[in-house]
């Protein structure tokens, strides 16, 4: 009897714990007096291809939990004789890499020559700076209670980005309010798709091999968990993970449920998927761009993300994620994170529009299955190519992660009318194939072309 008493309140705590408070109390993100900033650089003048002032300060991000401060760097950087309006804004640097003064892109310059700011901080695994103490201490808390605040992936890393702004916006010497746009890979995509749901100063995201959509995985759907525990090969700590690393063993073993995992995954989903909140992001009139990698062991549910979101506007280069190298015949000009700042800052200057998602058709005869993909008119798309992979394994598993797409597996498109069209030979022997395109289109800003492409919603059709 006393166990079942013990048991059943643990259960309880367990529950409560993770539901019984928001993942962000905005007014506290925005509160800059809370900041404590230690000032390790003042601004001073920088010189270069470009002269800038740059500012480097420690903020306390907010308490993890009661008495665990988060404190993370951040350098500010404006143009040398005006302040910044807005901003580009990252979490893909380092401590040490931040005590050096910046040394603009020329992507960058671009930005700072038109009056936008620069802002880095850290969005990294507190272990590779030298405090792995904190990591396991926040885990480990995070799997006995499922509480978001006291996770570093869901609450410390986008409430860096977000505290991130205000300590910007208190340099009221320095920045002016304006565009804010964040980009990164990996975490540093995944915290600000996150964060833009919640910070309305945030204005465009652009993220590579990261999280998008709420897929049955991600949600603990017990018959896709069954089918990817069924395929053969070792399965990685992050593919079914709910946004990022798999907890799901760590929690179980602390004493949750299943079903509790469920409720988590289900109650959070809200706050950190884009494809939950794409209709209030539109009406924000916020910018985005994905690119989600096509063997990504993040990203690993394309099929299911291609039906049920084809209006979100993905780049997908063919056989790419963490550590992938591409097919043969990527596109190796691609340029869209530029481009698509340039054109979210200097939307004017910019000569020509981003891509929209294109429509896509198939239809199946017995031996080929013939592709139409259609824009809306006055795109001005410039080429098309399709990349195909047959009997593709289950989203999540190695299989579907380490085998490629062939390199014989993709042709140019051919232009008909208002549709781009192609005819795909079928293995006679196949279940499925799936398939996808992708459209260049340059725009230009000053004297420079930059070259741009989207992606045809990734399918998959039958065949069997």
């Amino acid at each position: 009897m006393y166990k079942i008493v013990i048991t059943t309140l643990f259960s309880l705590f367990f529950c409560f714990s993770a539901f019984s408070m928001k993942v962000f109390d905005m007014e506290e993100i925005r509160d800059s007096s809370t900041l404590q900033i230690k000032v390790l650089q003042k601004w001073h003048q920088v010189q270069g291809p470009i002269a800038t002032r740059q500012k480097l300060v420690t903020i306390n991000v907010g308490d993890l939990w009661p008495g665990q401060e988060y404190r993370i760097p951040v350098r500010m950087v404006v143009p040398a004789n005006r302040k910044a309006q807005g901003f580009h804004l990252t979490g893909g640097s380092t401590p040490s890499r931040l005590e050096k003064d910046a040394r603009p892109s020329p992507a960058e310059r671009e930005l700072l020559e038109g009056g936008v700011g620069l802002v880095f901080t850290v969005v990294q695994e507190p272990g590779t700076y030298g405090q792995r103490a904190l990591s396991q201490a926040s885990e480990k808390r995070f799997a006995e209670t499922l509480n978001p605040r006291v996770k570093i992936q869901y609450w410390a890393w986008p409430a860096t980005l977000m505290r991130a702004i205000t300590t910007a916006y208190a340099e009221k010497d320095h920045f002016e309010r304006g565009k804010v746009a964040a980009s990164g890979g990996s975490k540093n995509g995944a915290s600000p798709s996150m964060a833009i749901i919640h910070d309305e100063r945030m204005t465009a995201v652009h993220a590579t091999v990261s999280p998008i959509w709420d897929s049955p995985l991600r949600l603990n759907d017990e018959d896709a968990w069954k089918e990817l525990r069924a395929q053969p090969g070792r399965r990685g700590g992050f593919t079914g993970g709910h946004f990022g690393p798999n907890f799901n063993e760590r929690v179980l073993d602390a004493g949750g449920t299943w079903k509790e995992l469920q409720n988590f995954a289900r109650d959070i989903s809200d706050d950190v998927f884009i494809s939950r909140n794409l209709n209030a992001l539109r009406k924000r009139g916020v910018n985005m761009l994905f690119h989600p990698g096509t063997h990504d062991f993040v990203a690993f549910d394309m099929a299911w993300g291609g039906k049920q979101h084809p209006t979100i506007p993905i780049y997908l280069g063919a056989n790419t994620g963490h550590g992938k190298r591409g097919h043969s015949k990527i596109e190796r000009d691609q340029q869209n994170k530029t481009g698509f700042m340039l054109k979210h800052f200097f939307p004017s200057e910019v000569k020509g529009d981003l891509l929209a998602p294109p429509q896509v058709k198939s239809e199946l005869t017995n031996k080929t299955l013939k592709v139409s993909v259609s824009f809306a008119s006055g795109s001005a798309e410039e080429s098309g190519r399709i990349w195909w992979i047959f009997d593709r394994a289950p989203d999540g598993s190695p299989n579907y992660i380490s085998e490629m797409i062939p390199d014989n597996q993709t042709m140019e498109m051919k232009k008909m009318g208002d549709q781009w069209t192609a005819t795909i030979k079928l293995d006679p022997k196949a279940k499925r194939i799936d398939f996808f395109s992708n459209h260049g289109k340059t725009l230009r800003y000053k004297e420079s072309a930059y070259r741009t492409y989207i992606s045809s919603p990734y399918t998959r059709v039958n065949l069997k």
